[in-house]
């Protein structure tokens, strides 16, 4: 079964959180028999984890035969998958540490944040921008290398003019990718009096709707590379992204260009990049991914991978995915899954069916004849479908035997079968 808490614990997690609770976050009425453990593989933010009501969930890392995951960059590919596990949550955005594929055999949904850490990732978008525009890295190393010398003032006086830069306004941002970061990077240009060439041909209504007005809609790759001053990318990394700055794109770039990686490594592609530095087309190269091989050159400005690296990130990261999970394990819903569809349904009857499977036909049909057989009145049903997989909820109004679970269990091309 289920767990419940009390409205005054909900509205105390309100209070504290800085992000409202899922909408139509319900709490089954029966927790009897409720205890869900939940196994921690890095350290998560506490307020978080304090949305795990105590007495009700277990966690920790040294948690044997877990319901749940919780990690955020530690590699799971290596590990076994218990067979209690029923989901696994990421308090970040990128999966890659994640084996998905294996869990979606299992019926395992993956839990991430997506725009969680957006305005983290933001700011330091725009700082990387300040860094390259201002020549601040180098202006800072000479201040310091200058010290205690008693002609200090007038060294810096007489040196300032090496450290000239430009300003941002006026001058072109080019943003690939249009999600939850990349929106917030082309409104804060806009702001700053940057015009901005934005593409992303999978835009969310979400993302249509957030987007500054003034920001231009690029036709095509080409386009905004050909107009962009700055180019900054948002986009995961994937077959149809590795690589998506390479040589063509260098060809019609302007000389000079600022590359901003606060991506993924690989979305360029590293031969151009080594060429484009050093045929000096390439101005700058801001990195959140330093790799040996730029070590030391001065127009790269590398980060040690600090996009999502601010204790607000961190907080929001848990809280959501703390959410996500709660919802999934208590009432079946899904949010944010990388793997499996968004599917959401009030509860209605007294037992609720989660049903994950591969998207093959006539599953429906064969769910319904195993519960009407059992005498199991079906009082509301969900389906929903994504690429080969597809997830079930199905509220009925009697308590569901273990012997129908099983032969529901049983139905080829079942993944998994929980009662709730």
């Amino acid at each position: 079964m289920g767990v419940n808490v009390s409205a005054e614990s909900l509205q105390e997690w309100q209070d504290r959180s800085p992000l409202k609770p899922l909408p139509q976050f319900q709490y089954p009425q029966d927790r009897s028999h409720a205890m869900y453990k939940i196994q921690t593989l890095n350290n998560i933010s506490k307020l978080g984890l304090s949305r795990f009501p105590l007495g009700q969930y277990t966690v920790g890392n040294e948690i044997a035969e877990p319901d749940a995951v919780l990690l955020r960059s530690a590699d799971m590919h290596k590990l076994a998958i218990p067979a209690s596990l029923k989901a696994v949550g990421r308090a970040g955005a990128g999966t890659n540490n994640i084996p998905v594929a294996e869990m979606s055999k299992h019926g395992i949904p993956v839990f991430n944040a997506p725009g969680a850490n957006a305005n983290a990732v933001k700011e330091l978008v725009v700082a990387g921008m300040l860094l390259a525009a201002r020549n601040l890295g180098e202006a800072l190393d000479f201040a310091n290398r200058l010290g205690d010398r008693p002609d200090a003032e007038q060294a810096m006086e007489a040196e300032k003019k090496r450290f000239v830069g430009s300003e941002l306004s006026g001058h072109v941002l080019g943003v690939v990718g249009l999600g939850a970061i990349g929106v917030k990077v082309a409104n804060a240009a806009r702001a700053l009096g940057m015009t901005v060439f934005g593409f992303d041909p999978h835009m969310t209504v979400d993302g249509a709707w957030q987007l500054s007005a003034d920001v231009i809609k690029a036709g095509s790759l080409t386009e905004l590379y050909a107009a962009a001053d700055y180019i900054s990318f948002h986009v995961p990394l994937n077959d149809a992204t590795r690589g998506i700055y390479g040589d063509a794109a260098l060809a019609v770039s302007k000389h000079g260009v600022v590359l901003l990686n606060f991506a993924r490594d690989g979305i360029i592609d590293p031969g151009a990049l080594a060429r484009g530095l050093a045929e000096g087309r390439i101005g700058r190269y801001v990195t959140d991914f330093p790799k040996p091989g730029l070590a030391g050159d001065q127009r790269v400005i590398a980060l040690p991978h600090l996009g999502a690296s601010t204790a607000e990130a961190e907080e929001n990261c848990a809280l959501m995915v703390v959410d996500q999970l709660r919802d999934f394990l208590e009432n079946g819903n899904i949010s944010n899954a990388v793997n499996f569809p968004a599917t959401r349904m009030a509860r209605a009857g007294s037992h609720r069916i989660c049903i994950a499977n591969r998207n093959v036909p006539n599953m429906i049909g064969q769910i319904s004849h195993v519960l009407g057989s059992a005498g199991l009145n079906i009082a509301q049903m969900h389906n929903a479908s994504r690429g080969e997989l597809a997830y079930n909820l199905v509220d009925v109004e009697s308590a569901v035997p273990e012997a129908v679970q099983r032969e529901l269990a049983a139905i080829e091309g079942i993944l998994s079968v929980r009662v709730v």
